[in-house]
């Protein structure tokens, strides 16, 4: 029996299910267990001010602490760069489409003309920083929640459009609502966009964590997660800094863009490096280095300054 935590939105019920179904289909019997966490009960604060670190994460690691569960689910964009020193992530699963998307209820939205007003609702500070630097006529609120809130915000008029992860929208049917796929070389997405890890303790038995390990590993999806999370390690990044990055394989060979915005998006500082997709973690480390060293320590401290000052 395979005891599995998780989130109780639908996008992390989808995502949970998937995982089980795949657990079921290799002949290991599964349990569910859903709870909500900090980052989903409050939904007026944004995540920068309740704080990045295992905002989407610390209850589900509670229940692996003690035992109640055997792995937690989780969107791989939702994890801290570092973990507790008692977990792990055993595995990411394949990846889907990692652009962002323009989602609305108006088929002739087009983000390119500035002559037209268009409010775009997003949670995302790297979303934020990309619209601001690339379409500054855009105006943007905040938008917290789950996608079916997200959605119920936009049809009740809170704004014309929604910027959100393909992947999401694809997973819970909304595909006909986009109106635009963001370009990945422009529009960077986040490390681990796409994809679905698995965290386990520890603790957890070693026979059945590589049982789980076989089962739901993605070796390339692992390699270029490797490398992003390497990266985003070294800014000592989470999901409340406009940072981003994304890892390709190619053969034995890894190419990964990376960067940090300004909250303004009036800079934004990226870097393509590549190397050998045997040693993922040195690659992300470098790219990290070159950004810290070329602006991006001083960028960082000024992102902190503004955020406890809001």
């Amino acid at each position: 029996m395979i005891r599995i935590g998780t989130r109780k939105s639908k996008l992390a019920m989808w995502q949970t299910e998937t995982v089980a179904s795949s657990l079921n289909g290799a002949g290991m019997e599964t349990e569910i267990s859903s709870m909500e966490t900090i980052g989903d009960k409050i939904l007026d604060t944004s995540i920068a001010k309740i704080g990045s670190k295992g905002v989407f994460t610390v209850e589900l690691e509670d229940q692996l602490a003690s035992g109640t569960t055997d792995i937690a689910v989780h969107s791989a964009k939702d994890m801290q760069s570092q973990l507790p020193e008692q977990f792990r992530l055993i595995a990411f699963t394949e990846r889907e489409k990692v652009n962002d998307v323009l989602v609305s209820l108006d088929g002739s939205i087009d983000i390119t003309d500035n002559t037209r007003s268009l409010v775009v609702g997003t949670s995302s500070v790297r979303r934020r920083a990309f619209l601001k630097h690339y379409y500054p006529h855009v105006a943007i609120v905040e938008m917290r929640g789950n996608l079916q809130t997200r959605i119920g915000k936009m049809q009740g008029g809170h704004c014309d459009a929604l910027m959100l992860a393909y992947a999401g929208v694809k997973r819970m049917g909304y595909g006909d609502m986009v109106v635009m796929e963001f370009d990945v070389q422009q529009f960077v997405p986040p490390v681990g966009q796409g994809c679905i890890a698995i965290e386990a303790a520890t603790s957890l038995e070693a026979g059945k964590m590589e049982q789980i390990r076989a089962c739901l590993n993605n070796p390339v999806s692992e390699v270029c997660l490797l490398a992003e999370r390497a990266f985003l390690k070294k800014l000592e990044g989470g999901c409340s800094i406009p940072a981003f990055g994304y890892a390709v394989l190619d053969g034995g060979e890894l190419t990964l863009t990376a960067g940090l915005a300004g909250l303004d998006g009036g800079r934004i500082l990226r870097r393509t490096a590549k190397g050998s997709a045997r040693e993922p973690e040195i690659l992300g480390k470098a790219v990290g280095e070159y950004i810290l060293n070329n602006g991006g320590r001083e960028m960082l401290a000024e992102i902190r300054r503004l955020q406890s000052e809001s």
